[in-house]
Order: structure tokens, then sequence, then C-alpha cells
């Protein structure tokens, strides 16, 4: 997953491809043919908002509202085919792709509705995610018998087995990280959570021993990736932007999904605001394990997925090279940091 420092090392993506006219041609003369395949016009000019080293989306003014064309780079490639199979298995959860092209790399995406996070905040987001969560949940629960379907389609493996080489991975490439960029002071934040391999391969055993299987784990289940259209009781959620899903125990998307939610309330894990959607998030998997054992599978869970977050802000890093990361650069150091934390909802990143 470490890659390499320089972003345009493959002329098959990345900015220097993307921000090219031939290539921009390119891609809205598909669009523009996708969008006629499905009884679509484009009614103005294409825009780029987006343009990463680890991706780029194009966006269109169309007579069926906004479209989105994504073209992810190599390392979150997996998304495009991954649309095509939640189109398949959860329809109803996500943006359904107007057209796919996984020879190509590119997929476009209609309108889903309005980020959770534009719309409400505080004790309303909490109160909101108690109705959200379990939809999430449902669509893991449906996903389960699909695991190596997903895992063929390029999605990394966090399944808790793996996890421990996973910690290796990511103490490495944090340590690259530390002894080029860091100060002593981080040298010793490394040492610690370096020093958490043990406590971290039981916790891995532990949750490969337990009741839920694996499934697919959105990883950055933040409500700026929750997608809603009108109210309740008509609401309609969709989860979006999939690039760094994992398969992965399925209640370590707890870990951004509940840690956001304390973050932005500052209160305690043990708060009802936390623990409200924690529960009725768990009720869907009730059938599976009691409801205690259910709890303690979710914070080992979100302890084990916080070595996930670390491999997958080094993967984003990388793709742009630390040097010009900015204030991201730090990312998976801080998630790796996070490790020794009391809390198992302690996000670092």
């Amino acid at each position: 997953m470490s890659g390499t420092e320089n972003p345009e090392a493959d002329p098959g993506h990345g900015t220097a491809l993307w921000s090219s006219a031939a290539w921009r041609r390119s891609a809205v003369s598909w669009l523009d043919e996708r969008l006629a395949a499905a009884g679509i016009e484009r009614t103005g000019e294409v825009a780029q908002p987006h343009l990463r080293p680890w991706g780029t989306v194009l966006r269109a003014p169309t007579t069926r509202g906004p479209v989105w064309l994504k073209a992810p780079g190599p390392g979150t490639a997996f998304e495009v085919g991954l649309y095509r199979l939640l189109l398949r298995v959860v329809p109803e959860r996500i943006p359904p792709p107007i057209a796919v092209d996984v020879e190509r790399g590119w997929v476009v995406l209609p309108d889903g509705g309005t980020p959770l996070g534009e719309l409400l905040d505080g004790p309303a987001l909490a109160d909101a995610l108690v109705t959200i969560l379990p939809e999430y949940g449902r669509l893991q629960r449906d996903l389960m018998p699909h695991v190596q379907d997903l895992l063929a389609l390029g999605v990394t493996d966090m399944r808790a087995a793996v996890m421990p080489r996973r910690f290796d991975e990511a103490a490495h490439a944090v340590g690259e990280y530390v002894e080029r960029y860091g100060d002593p002071s981080d040298r010793e934040t490394h040492r610690r959570a370096t020093a958490m391999r043990a406590a971290f391969v039981s916790w891995s055993e532990r949750l490969a021993a337990a009741s839920v299987p694996p499934s697919l784990d959105h990883n950055d289940l933040h409500p700026w990736n929750i997608l809603v259209t009108g109210t309740p009781p008509a609401q309609r959620v969709r989860f979006y932007d999939w690039g760094d899903s994992v398969v992965a125990h399925p209640f370590a998307g707890m870990l951004v999904a509940l840690g956001f939610l304390r973050s932005r309330l500052g209160v305690a894990p043990d708060d009802p605001a936390i623990l409200r959607p924690r529960d009725a998030y768990l009720e869907v998997f009730g059938d599976l394990a009691p409801r205690a054992e259910l709890v303690e599978e979710l914070e080992l869970a979100c302890r084990v997925g916080r070595i996930a977050r670390t491999l997958v802000w080094e993967r984003s890093v990388r793709a742009q090279g630390h040097a010009r990361a900015g204030e991201f650069a730090r990312a998976p150091l801080n998630s790796f940091a996070s490790l020794p934390a009391d809390s198992w909802i302690a996000l670092g990143a």
C-alpha cells in the first residue's frame, strides 16, 4: 500500500493527465455519449471541482440535475466496479450510477441528495443517526454474502485474521515518515503505538472469533458522505464516496460515524447521544449474538479499525507525496498514534 512518492510516475493517471485538454475532451465526449444513452441531455459547461493526485471529478448540469463523472486513481480504482456491485445488491442505498466503465475507470453518478452534514449538527445530528445508522447496517448485512466479490474487485482485505500483518505494514509506513519528517516527540509517539502490537494481535484474534461475519466497511462514514432527500417520514438516505472502503468487521465503520459525532458534541463515549445511535445500529445484528457481546465486538472492531484508517490515509498521502500533502501528511501518524488510547472511539484522524 505504500506506493510511490511521485504522483506522476504512472502516466495513466495523476493530475498532469487529468488536467490536460486531451483527457478532458475524451472524458466529456464519453460523458455526453453515456448521458444520451440514458435519455439525459447536458445543459451547460463541464466543471472540474476536484483535482487531486488520487482522483478527479467532473461536474455537469443536465436535464435531470447535476451529474458527476468520477475518475479515481489506481489506489481506489476498485470503487468503479464496486458501484456496479452495490447497484445490483443494494440499489436503494446508493446514488444509482448512470454509467460505469471499469476499463477506463470512470463512473457517472446522479445527484443523490443533500449531505447530512449540511442539514444537521449537534443533538439533531445524533437523533438523525439513530434512524440512519440502522440503514447502513442493513446495507452491510445484505453485502455479507458478497465478501469474495468485494475482494475480487480489489477492495482491500482488512478482515480480522490479516490485521496483525496490516499492523506491521502501518508501523513500517508511519515509521518511514517519522524518520524522514518527524521530531523526537513523533518518534516517541510511534514507539508507543508500535509497542501495542501484542495487544493489537489479541484484539484481532478475538475479533476473528466473533459472531458477526465480515462485510463492507465504508471507512469514512461522516455526515458529508450520507446523502438525504425528502423529509421524515418519507426521507430517503443514500451512502456515497466508497473510495476508502475496505472489507472488514462491519462494526469498524462506527469508528468514524460515532467518533465524528462525539467530536462534534464534545461528549464522553458513554453519553446517551453516542449510545442511542450505537444501539440502534446494533439492533440490525441482534439475531447474531446477545447485545453485550455485540457491544464488545463493536469496541474491538473500532480499535482494530484504526489500522485500516492509518493505511488508507497512508495510501492517499503517498499518492501526492508527503512533502505536498500539507496538513494531511500527519494523518497516518495521527491514526496510528490513537492505538494506545483508552477509549475505543478515539478517532485520531
